[in-house]
């Protein structure tokens, strides 16, 4: 295992993202999209599957990490004997995918320190040992269709095992490191001045923060979420990744290792919901035009995933030739989940595009017949079995919660139609409400555990069922509710934090959330805060979440950062801050 994952941070232009480690090596990015293949994949394999360090030779006694200010820029003090060095790590931002760079810039503080820079490239996944060559400017590789050219004022050498400096760094002499990657088969762009495009980094991350209108004891916190979910954006179709990485392990050592990169409708639902709320309707538009596009076709066939540009096809496949973070095999690219069924998904897009429409956003003029035809369809197939929120494997069963959000989808209707004219069958629509909550609350709720169980007729838990307050299925004071979050608490809590159902290895990160949400809608705002503040307790030094956190290895597990995790701690945040209500 290279590293534990909170010892990484995340720089990236919000088209794509690589991951940093606390000493200095880019472990992990892909080029020029977040679901691209990597050039660097030694996070999920060996240094020979390709990295890029940039450390002092004399190893430092400290180390010493943060972003600069509200932004994506990494700033890291390494201090040894020779002195103090600061390197900056960024991505500009630029406006099309023909040179995707990336600049580290080390910058001497204090003495004269010996400073080294390794760098091995191997495309497609860690597979493909590119050709290297020396220029005027630097180096370059290629190996279609990917090429990379390397930019630096010192002297460059290369051989088999990549490409080397050793330089020493002194006071008030900046030392630029400018890697582009670029398509093969097109001529370089050309390299971006490091001093003017750190500058223009900074002022775009600024200047998109300061248009938050969260106040209050936890902006900060949120701030960084928020920063997270918009580098996590994708700007040309406004799809959100739900995280930049694939097949980190939920459980380290075993096989849970799956690809977040596509745009999860969930996930991203939840996440416009936060930006909406946060000042960002920008973001949010985007996100909705980009979903109205993908849900073209006979509401069957919606799925719960797509890739950033609405793919629908992500067919799943192994990479026999990297070992796995921690050993954790198979690694995978693609998710066979888009081809699940999911209902929970349907109430999603419902809630969201409800939650738009009372904030004032202007949707699109077929906004109603989109809503309108998924009620329709759910009016028969809200019966069905389906996969879960959690993406079972295992076989279709009726999943209290996707049920849940069945009645979420035909509610949101009903206050469309009410509240702001839309046509539809209301007085139907109403019934078919009252239907599925009845259903719900006699085949999904077991009286001898007084809580909402995970599938009818059974008795295990299911942390997705905190969410019955934050989405209006019944009040946070309901006996029922009260009882769930109870049982929720004996039975799936380990550490102050939560499991999303019993005999999982490691705590599910976003369910900590939404528990503390659920207690402070029902007025326990002690435990609430408690539970909170347990939660954030789990980011990393630079204020990033994954998925999961691992008991047993006491470390962050799951693809990282994960937009979940960061959208259900904004929406929890807002809530104990009395700036929001559920639903």
């Amino acid at each position: 295992m290279r590293l534990p994952i909170e010892k990484y941070a995340m720089v990236g232009n919000c088209r794509s993202a690589a991951l940093v480690s606390h000493d200095g090596s880019i472990d992990w990015l892909c080029v020029p999209r977040f679901d691209s293949p990597a050039c660097f994949a030694r996070l999920l394999g060996n240094r020979e599957n390709g990295f890029w360090r940039l450390s002092p030779v004399l190893p430092p006694r400290t180390t010493t990490r943060r972003y600069r200010g509200d932004s994506f820029i990494l700033e890291t003090d390494l201090e040894n004997d020779e002195g103090l060095v600061r390197i900056f790590d960024f991505m500009p931002l630029v406006r099309d995918e023909s040179g995707i760079p990336l600049v580290r810039e080390v910058h001497c503080l204090r003495g004269r320190v010996r400073m080294r820079s390794e760098m091995l490239l191997r495309f497609e996944y860690g597979r493909i040992a590119p050709r290297v060559r020396l220029d005027r400017d630097g180096a370059n590789a290629v190996a279609a269709p990917n090429a990379v050219a390397l930019k630096s004022p010192v002297s460059l050498a290369i051989d088999d095992s990549g490409i080397h400096a050793e330089f020493t760094a002194s006071e008030g002499q900046p030392l630029p490191f400018v890697m582009t990657w670029f398509p093969a088969h097109r001529n370089f762009p050309g390299f971006v001045g490091s001093h003017y495009s750190f500058i223009e980094t900074a002022a775009f991350w600024q200047k998109w923060s300061e248009r938050c209108t969260v106040s209050g004891l936890w902006r900060e916190t949120i701030m960084r979420s928020l920063l997270v979910l918009k580098a996590l954006a994708y700007p040309p179709t406004g799809a959100i990744a739900a995280a930049p990485t694939t097949s980190l392990p939920e459980s380290l050592g075993e096989d849970r290792n799956w690809d977040y990169r596509y745009c999860w409708i969930r996930d991203a639902a939840l996440a416009v919901r936060s930006l909406l709320a946060s000042g960002y309707p920008e973001a949010a538009r985007a996100w909705y035009e980009w979903m109205f596009r993908c849900t073209a076709g006979h509401p069957s066939q919606l799925q719960t995933m797509y890739g950033l540009m609405g793919e629908r096809l992500l067919p799943e496949c192994e990479l026999d030739w990297l070992n796995g973070y921690a050993r954790s095999r198979p690694v995978r690219i693609g998710n066979q989940a888009f081809g699940q069924f999911q209902l929970d998904v349907y109430g999603e897009i419902m809630n969201a595009l409800y939650s738009a429409q009372t904030s004032g956003l202007d949707l699109a003029p077929d906004n109603w017949e989109l809503q309108d035809s998924l009620v329709r369809y759910l009016e028969t197939a809200w019966r069905d079995p389906d996969n879960s929120i959690w993406e079972d494997r295992g076989g279709r069963r009726h999943y209290t919660y996707s049920k849940i959000m069945a009645w979420v989808a035909v509610d949101r209707a009903i206050r469309s139609a009410e509240r702001f004219g839309m046509p539809g069958p209301v007085d139907r629509w109403r019934r078919l409400r009252n239907q599925i909550h009845r259903e719900v609350c006699a085949r999904g709720f077991c009286r001898r555990r007084n809580s909402f169980v995970r599938a009818y007729d059974e008795t295990e838990l299911d942390a997705a069922l905190l969410r019955i307050p934050l989405v209006g299925f019944l009040p946070a004071g309901d006996p029922r509710v009260v009882g769930t979050v109870k049982a929720i608490q004996e039975d799936l809590m380990r550490d102050g934090l939560v499991l999303r159902f019993a005999n999982h290895e490691g705590a599910f990160i976003p369910c900590c959330f939404w528990l503390s949400e659920a207690l402070a809608l029902a007025g326990d705002h002690h435990t609430a805060n408690e539970v909170f503040s347990r939660a954030i307790s789990l980011r990393n030094d630079v204020g990033l979440l994954s998925e999961e956190y691992s008991y047993s290895h006491r470390q962050l597990a799951g693809n990282f950062p994960q937009a979940l995790s960061h959208a259900s701690l904004i929406s929890c945040a807002n809530v104990l801050a009395g700036q929001t209500s559920a639903s």
